[in-house]
């Protein structure tokens, strides 16, 4: 029985990186940890990815003698690019994040909504 589920394994662990990654960005008010959250569910999806694109008993796709079935390598190249996507969008909410944070003093998100609350009660007072 264990043989059988084992195949599955790196789907479920995708599945629960994916829940961890969400339960991050849902929960936490800090905005680096959201960016760590993004980050975890981004790995979530990479893993589930190449995940799909392996072939049990697949090779390479470099011609030999003897080799029936191969692997596709589509997903693996699209999941390099989407890493270097990945991480140049993590370098601009970091960025974001420390203009965030020298605007308002602070990267808590539930301080930073009352800070813009009471700049417009005020603004609004103003009129």
């Amino acid at each position: 029985m264990f043989e059988i589920h084992a195949g599955l394994f790196n789907y479920w662990a995708a599945i629960a990186l994916m829940m961890v990654g969400f339960y991050i960005v849902i929960a936490q008010g800090n905005l680096i940890k959201k960016i760590v959250g993004l980050n975890i569910f981004q790995v979530a999806v990479f893993v589930f990815y190449i995940s799909m694109g392996k072939i049990d008993g697949g090779t390479a796709p470099i011609l030999g003698e003897g080799i029936k079935v191969y692997s596709n390598p589509l997903p693996h190249v699209l999941i390099l690019t989407a890493i270097v996507v990945g991480v140049a969008t993590t370098a601009l909410a970091l960025a974001l994040v420390v203009r965030i944070n020298r605007s308002y003093g602070t990267i808590e998100e539930r301080e930073i909504i009352e800070i813009n609350h009471a700049a417009d009660h005020d603004e609004d007072t103003r009129l």
